[in-house]
């Protein structure tokens, strides 16, 4: 295919930032407020094209082009190209924009620090390996810059390298994305060999019309695709690093929040042609995305430092994208992505602000017990709210049977909602606010689900109608973990003296399971004597 106005929009924008990012001479300290300007620049530059992409394809029939291809006698052609669909036009623009925000940010943040030029280096090249990732047209570029991201980013981690904190979080995150690449670039090899090309156009191509099980090599590509999605995403009991890199700088935990961490999901999408055949590693995907989103949510609870926090949270919502994903859910996952990105990178931008609000004083209002008929008033409002809005917008739950296990969630949500504002009481008045914030939340969420899906439906495989019928058994497993963690919440603050207080010290330490998980790690891959002090 030619090279049109849109995919030139999208070669061009992670260029930019390779261009910006590679100038030599930045790391003196005079350097720092040229760089800086130069950075934003760069970065707006980058969200301008991704918005003329985005403008240009319009959510069309998928294009892909090739500016330098290579034979290769296993893998068919090896070649620089770039792919441009629904998902690629959504993403760019996504990360670009929380890129340019973060640099604004980062400018006024980093002002004055001695290595404000390279903060501002390495902001670039990690955000231009991100969108590389994004637009590639192929694995093996993907995989490269897959690679290029982490080892960036392992950059900006260790910022300041002195806060022993920094280097053992860092050593970690480097040890599972060595793991994490070199799963990615086995299932690159065995992908490659199996169908003879490499070119996401040539994987949609072989695939189609595909029916039963995946063969070997694939099936084993699946698995490992879900190992690197795994680790990307700080899933249990690999999520440790995540809530030990606030030595880092704010904008590097903004970015890593609302952009890199999320490249696991990324992936599974990116994947969807062969992992909607891979049967038990997507279920085992939906299982470690669960057992992670249950953990996450407890300890989150529990936590009295803002920003770790939000990393809980941002490994319970990884938790949630990933089992949108393991049931086939992509549209769903890809709609929980960017919205998750978008208020983490608020969240961690504003954490200051969030401080001062802590602060603030607060009105005491009453807490009324509940009766059995207020349990009973709140769910039955919310499955009917999650019921009308479902139909209002055409859910077909017939075509995709996951659908009832996310209506079960929301309704479960909302029910959380208006159990809240009645247990306030009714002289706080908060029950018709409530109400019509949990319509909103079911109107939003099944209306933006059914945009997403027509966005990009040609972009996506779906599972086959026997993968996608739920058992009875795994679907009532699903909703009663989400109704039983509803439960735990509020038996925790009925809950008082020791027992209370027990419970919350194992829960605030992570269950110890990260403690173990650093043991190991130290154990079988020792850091440098140099890079981490007692």
């Amino acid at each position: 295919m030619t090279l049109t106005l849109s995919t030139l929009a999208a070669l061009l924008a992670p260029t930019v930032l390779w261009a910006a990012g590679a100038l030599p001479g930045l790391r003196a300290r005079e350097a720092g407020p040229g760089m800086a300007r130069l950075s934003g620049l760069a970065a707006w530059t980058a969200f301008a094209l991704a918005l003329v992409a985005l403008i240009g394809h319009g959510f069309g029939p998928a294009q892909s082009v090739t500016l330098l291809s290579l034979p290769v006698p296993l893998f068919g052609s090896l070649g620089l190209g770039v792919y441009l669909d629904g998902v690629t036009a959504i993403m760019l623009c996504l990360v670009s924009l929380v890129g340019a925000v973060v640099t604004r940010y980062a400018r006024n943040y980093m002002a004055g620090d001695p290595g404000e030029g390279r903060f501002h280096q390495w902001l670039l090249l990690t955000l231009a390996a991100i969108l590389t990732l994004i637009v590639a047209g192929n694995l093996l570029l993907f995989a490269l810059a897959w690679i290029a991201t982490s080892l960036s980013l392992h950059r900006l981690l260790l910022f300041y390298p002195e806060r022993p904190g920094a280097q053992l979080a860092a050593h970690k995150k480097f040890v599972f994305s060595r793991i994490g690449d070199v799963s990615l670039l086995i299932a690159v090899v065995l992908i490659g060999a199996e169908l003879h090309t490499l070119e996401f156009a040539g994987l949609h191509a072989a695939m189609a019309g595909h029916l039963g099980p995946l063969s070997a090599p694939l099936q084993w590509a699946a698995w490992l695709v879900v190992l690197s999605a795994v680790l990307k995403c700080a899933q249990f009991p690999f999520h440790g690093w995540l809530l030990q890199v606030m030595e880092a700088p704010t904008p590097v935990s903004a970015l890593l929040h609302a952009g890199i961490v999320n490249a696991g999901a990324f992936l599974v999408i990116r994947m969807s042609p062969i992992m909607s055949f891979s049967g038990t590693a997507l279920d085992a995907l939906a299982l470690i995305g669960l057992v992670t989103l249950v953990v996450a949510s407890l300890v989150m609870l529990t936590q009295t430092s803002i920003k770790v926090s939000l990393a809980w949270s941002t490994s319970a919502q990884m938790g949630f994208m990933l089992l949108e994903a393991g049931l086939g859910l992509y549209s769903l996952a890809l709609l929980h992505l960017v919205a998750h990105s978008l208020y983490k990178a608020h969240a961690f931008l504003a954490s200051g602000s969030s401080v001062d609000g802590f602060r603030a004083p607060t009105p005491q209002l009453t807490q009324a017990p509940l009766a059995p008929w207020q349990w009973l008033v709140a769910f039955q409002g919310a499955l009917l709210m999650a019921l009308l809005a479902a139909l209002a917008f055409g859910i077909d739950p017939g075509h995709q049977p996951a659908l009832l296990v996310a209506g079960a969630i929301v309704t479960v949500a909302v029910a959380q909602l208006l159990l809240q504002a009645l247990r306030l009481g009714a002289e706080a008045a908060l029950l018709p606010r409530a109400t019509l914030i949990g319509a909103l939340v079911c109107v939003g969420y099944f209306g933006l689900h059914r945009l997403f899906e027509l966005a990009v439906a040609d972009d996506l495989v779906a599972l086959p109608v026997a993968a996608a019928r739920l058992g009875t058994l795994t679907a009532l497993a699903i909703v009663a973990v989400f109704v039983g963690l509803l439960l735990l919440q509020h038996l925790f603050t009925r809950l008082h003296g020791p027992l209370r207080q027990t419970i919350q010290v194992h829960l605030y330490n992570g269950l110890y399971v990260d403690i173990l998980v650093t043991r190991l790690i130290t154990r079988l891959w020792p850091p440098r004597p140099a890079t981490v002090t007692a």
